[in-house]
This record gives C-alpha cells, sequence and structure tokens, in this order.
C-alpha cells in the first residue's frame, strides 16, 4: 500500500508538472497522423501491382501501422534520457538519499506522464485515426490487448532504463543513445511488421525483447501472431510477454548492482 502510495503521489505530481507544457504535448499530435499518411501513401503504390505482401492484404497493413501509432502514445518513454542527464550533471546523488529506488520513482513518473498523454494525445489520435483514416481500432480481445498494453508499456521502461544507466560508465550517452532507438524501433516493428523480414532475421528477433515492444501488442489487438514460421494463441504470447519482462526486470536489477558500484558523483 506504501509503495502505492508512493507511486500514485510521484505520478500526480508528474502529471501536473507536465501539464504546464501541455502546448508541446498538443504538438505531437501531428506526429502520428503524418507518420501514417507517409506510410499510407508509401503502402498504396506497392500494393497497386499486388493484393497481398508477407500474407496481409492492404487493410491489415493501414490497420497495422495504425494501430502501432496509438500505441506509441501510451509507452512512450524517457527514463533513458532522464536517467543519462542525472548522472551528467550529479543530480542523481540526491536520489541516493532517498527512501526508495530511482527506478520506481522513474517509473512512478512515467505512469503521471503518460495518464496525461492518454488524455491529451492519445484519445485524440485516436479519433482522427478512427473517423478521418477510417480504421478500424477495435481490439479483437480486448482483455488481452490491455493486459498485452501494460506488459510493454513496462517493457519499453526497462529496456530504455538500461540504456540510460549505460551512463554509469559513459556519463554522455547521447550517441549510443541515438543508433539503439533507431535499431530498437527497426527490431520493435515500428517501421515494418517483423513477419517481413528474412527467415534468419525472424528467428534472431523472435529471441529479442524488442518485439515485446510494439509487434506483440499490435499483433494481441489484430487476434493473431506470428513471427519465423512460429504461431501462437493469443493468451500463450501475452504469456510470454510477461516472462519476457519479468526478465528484463532482473536485467536492469544486475545492471543498476554494477553501475551502482562504480558511480562516483561530481557537480551536484
Amino acid at each position: 500500500m506504501k509503495a502505492l502510495r508512493i507511486l500514485r503521489a510521484v505520478a500526480f505530481v508528474t502529471f501536473k508538472e507536465w501539464a504546464a507544457y501541455r502546448s508541446h504535448m498538443l504538438a505531437t499530435l501531428l506526429v502520428g497522423p503524418v507518420y501514417f499518411l507517409v506510410q499510407l501513401s508509401i503502402w498504396k503504390a506497392v500494393f497497386a501491382t499486388q493484393d497481398t505482401i508477407g500474407g496481409m492484404h492492404i487493410t491489415e497493413m493501414l490497420s497495422y501501422y495504425g494501430i502501432a501509432a496509438i500505441i506509441t502514445y501510451i509507452v512512450f518513454d524517457f527514463a533513458d534520457w532522464n536517467f543519462q542527464m542525472l548522472i551528467r550533471t550529479g543530480k542523481f546523488m540526491t536520489f541516493l538519499l532517498r527512501p526508495m529506488s530511482h527506478r520506481y520513482f522513474a517509473l512512478s513518473q512515467k505512469v503521471g506522464h503518460r495518464t496525461l498523454g492518454f488524455l491529451l494525445e492519445f484519445i485524440p489520435v485516436y479519433l482522427i485515426f478512427r473517423f478521418a483514416f477510417g480504421i478500424s481500432l477495435v481490439p479483437e480481445r480486448l482483455f488481452w490487448t490491455i493486459l498485452s498494453l501494460l506488459l510493454s508499456f513496462m517493457m519499453v521502461f526497462f529496456i530504455n532504463y538500461c540504456v540510460g544507466m549505460t551512463a554509469f560508465w559513459l556519463t554522455n550517452t547521447g550517441g549510443i543513445r541515438s543508433i539503439f532507438l533507431i535499431l530498437r524501433d527497426l527490431c520493435a516493428g515500428v517501421f515494418v511488421p517483423l513477419s517481413f523480414f528474412p527467415d534468419a532475421v525472424q528467428h534472431v528477433l523472435l529471441f529479442l525483447p524488442f518485439q515485446f515492444m510494439t509487434y506483440v501488442p499490435v499483433r494481441v489487438f489484430l487476434g493473431d501472431y506470428e513471427l519465423a514460421g512460429y504461431s501462437m494463441s493469443i493468451p500463450a504470447i501475452v504469456g510470454l510477454q510477461a516472462l519476457a519482462v519479468a526478465v528484463m526486470w532482473g536485467v536492469s536489477e544486475l545492471i543498476w548492482r554494477a553501475g551502482i558500484r562504480r558511480f562516483t558523483g561530481v557537480g551536484a
């Protein structure tokens, strides 16, 4: 109960803090629809000469990108940037004196930030996609979709937090973060469905955690899952997603323990 009270308090403060910059968040409303318009133009040209690609019709393809776009608004995370900033400026030392872990504090911040994002970004973009583009955004299995989105929320946080912790060794992680974010989104299925990659690449992606960020929740939303020739039922893939989140939590714990032994704060 105490942990929940802390989460609620930090999330509420973060919500109010970012509400002061709501005009900045409203500007991001254009990102999803503009990106979708680009995809719409590209895939309409591609499908002009064939009915299916990778087993998907154009309507399924557009649904994939529409769902992936709105999921991004729910799971968006900047824990990696925030963590390296605290290390670089020396402000991280103050968190070592607090009676709670910084990881839990950062997760609570994300809950508050994304609650505001749900109101100012997700709902308007959902309505734009639904009524302006005519994309069906009704999940096939609501319970499993919500559960998969929550797990995706956690997976994105743990992965980004691990990237942020590289600041224990590098201090300024700007270059690594830029490269990683591109590879992460590519391997997560943001740019193209993972089932479009060659078989050998799909078998590699099958064992990486990135598919659980975007590809899996989108496929759960659509009601089926297949990658590298393996098909799974929706409960099975969501269960595997939960296991992957637990593994990433363990990885973040190991990196934290290794990094905190090395940390020396200056400039606070």
